[in-house]
């Protein structure tokens, strides 16, 4: 709990502390990075290197599956030893070099997709920079949130808001990302958009150095004499954090090419190979169980108890939401690629800098949402969390309603209007405003005080597991080529029908159940 976070030291910027903003720019420009990267990377993994449309996607899946369950050991390291600005630091350091890494991308594969002939020195290349990146993203994407936490008090009626602001810097990256370096790197090449991607991480770590004296203080090492006193060889704990966090590196690189086989499985799951990131994301996730048992069974209240156990379904169920939300770095990318006629505005998108339109809408919906809370609490009709998940779940699978009714309204060129896409994109974005900002503001509110870090690795944990699920189920959309290697966009539309109206449904059922379980919910945060 934070009960009395002080603002006064630096003084207030529209209402907020000035820190908050340091952390907007810095999440900002990693979000850039971040997002640019993904927006490119199932086109550039099945027409560079000419993966099949499945191995793309599960690499899709498994690569942002680690990025998101590292932050569970990112925020514990920051909660116990180096602090949460250290750590943001150094997870900065790391996606710098992870970024810049994707730039080298080597010849391009020969063959057709599915069967070519990749370097594969570039590809190795590849998966120790999505390493870099994934640690990186472990050190930095839990602490930065937690410090927006810690900059206000528990009561203060601006937190919902300020994490609204904050993420709307996500998306303000998000959308500069998509356009420019979908640009960049379709139109010059892949390198030169994974490298401004780099660059712009660059920035962004600068202007977090140099904006730390905003952070009130509340970013800072818990016990700083014992993280620079010498632990083993002469080296403090901070240092040996640091390169263990480099052998971590190095065992990711291997975890992501690598699968096991489980024959026995074949007839239950239809497959018999399932990836080393989902073993491990698996056995991370049974961890934190374990750990939430035990912490149950400690001298927490009655209210502590009822709030944790709240937070926690609330952040299982968040799984499910990302697995569907994140087929539009996959599946959607996929359809506009394949689809549709990217011709509106007088301009012509490539598929990449589709994903823009996501991030478009979060920055038109933030300020209407930020002012929306408050009002609805004013009133008493502010929904729970609970209800807030609900209908996040609802929204998500009503846009993926939209585009599998939009598969049956191709023109006399097989293509459909992406008019249908950005439709889709404003639904789920309506989704996202309610479960996405809520969700890291219900983790610093009901978490008690020592797990708030802990709680917030959680919370991207099951991201990870929703990015994981996003790369299984997008599986479901992929196409094998014709002998010549085309797709024929009748084909991939019959396809992308039948595919998105399960989501659709998935996503439906699933907001309705938390509608049911809402009363109960509502009752364990007020016991």
């Amino acid at each position: 709990m934070n009960p009395a976070a002080p603002v006064a030291a630096t003084g207030e910027l529209l209402g907020h502390p000035k820190g908050l903003y340091v952390c907007f720019l810095t999440e900002m420009w990693e979000r850039f990075a971040f997002y640019g990267m993904k927006a490119l990377l199932f086109l550039y993994l099945t027409q560079h290197h000419k993966f099949s449309d499945a191995n793309g996607y599960l690499l899709l899946g498994t690569y942002a599956g680690l990025a998101y369950a590292l932050p569970l050991l990112g925020g514990l390291l920051a909660d116990r030893y180096l602090g949460m600005r250290k750590a943001v630091v150094f997870g900065g350091l790391l996606l710098v070099f992870g970024q810049l890494g994707m730039a080298y991308t080597g010849e391009a594969a020969s063959g057709i997709q599915g069967q070519g002939v990749a370097d594969g020195f570039a590809v190795q290349v590849m998966y120790f920079a999505l390493a870099l990146i994934g640690v990186g993203v472990g050190f930095l994407k839990p602490n930065i949130s937690t410090i927006v936490g810690r900059l206000y008090a528990d009561t203060d009626p601006r937190r919902d808001s300020a994490f609204t602001i904050f993420y709307m810097g996500i998306n303000v990256g998000a959308t500069l990302s998509s356009l420019v370096v979908g640009y960049v790197g379709i139109q010059y090449g892949w390198g030169y958009g994974f490298g401004l991607a780099g660059v712009m991480m660059a920035l962004g770590l600068v202007q977090f150095i140099f904006g730390r004296k905003h952070l009130l203080g509340q970013a800072e090492p818990a016990d700083p004499e014992a993280l620079r006193a010498p632990v083993f060889a002469g080296l403090s704990r901070e240092w040996l954090i640091y390169l263990g966090s480099l052998v971590l590196t190095v065992v990711v690189w291997q975890v992501l090419q690598t699968r096991i086989n489980f024959a026995p499985l074949t007839a239950l799951a239809g497959g018999h190979e399932v990836t080393l990131t989902e073993v491990v994301a698996l056995v991370m996730g049974l961890g934190l169980f374990v750990w939430f048992a035990r912490l149950l069974l400690t001298d927490l209240s009655r209210v502590e108890k009822g709030r944790m156990v709240v937070l926690m379904a609330l952040i299982v169920i968040s799984a499910l939401f990302w697995g569907l939300y994140e087929q539009s770095y996959g599946p959607w990318v996929a359809m506009a690629e394949r689809t549709m006629d990217l011709n509106t505005f007088g301009i012509t998108w490539n598929a990449a800098q589709t994903t823009a339109f996501g991030a478009i809408f979060v920055i038109l919906f933030s300020l209407p949402f930020a002012w929306l809370w408050p009002k609805l609490d004013k009133h008493g009709l502010n929904p729970s969390y609970p209800a807030k998940f609900g209908w996040g779940l609802v929204f998500c699978g009503l846009a993926f309603g939209v585009l599998a009714f939009s598969t049956g309204t191709a023109g006399d060129d097989g293509l459909v209007s992406v008019w249908w896409m950005i439709l889709a994109y404003a639904v789920l974005v309506a989704g996202e405003m309610v479960l996405s900002p809520i969700g890291l503001s219900a983790v610093t509110t009901l978490s008690i005080k020592r797990a708030v870090g802990l709680m917030m690795g959680a919370w991207f944990l099951f991201s990870a597991f929703g990015e994981i699920i996003a790369g299984r189920m997008g599986t479901w959309a992929a196409i094998e080529p014709e002998a010549d290697g085309s797709i024929s966009s009748a084909k991939a539309l019959a396809v992308y029908g039948d595919v998105f109206t399960d989501m659709m449904w998935i996503g439906l059922a699933a907001g309705v159940l938390m509608f049911v379980l809402t009363p109960v919910l509502k009752r364990l945060m007020k016991e």
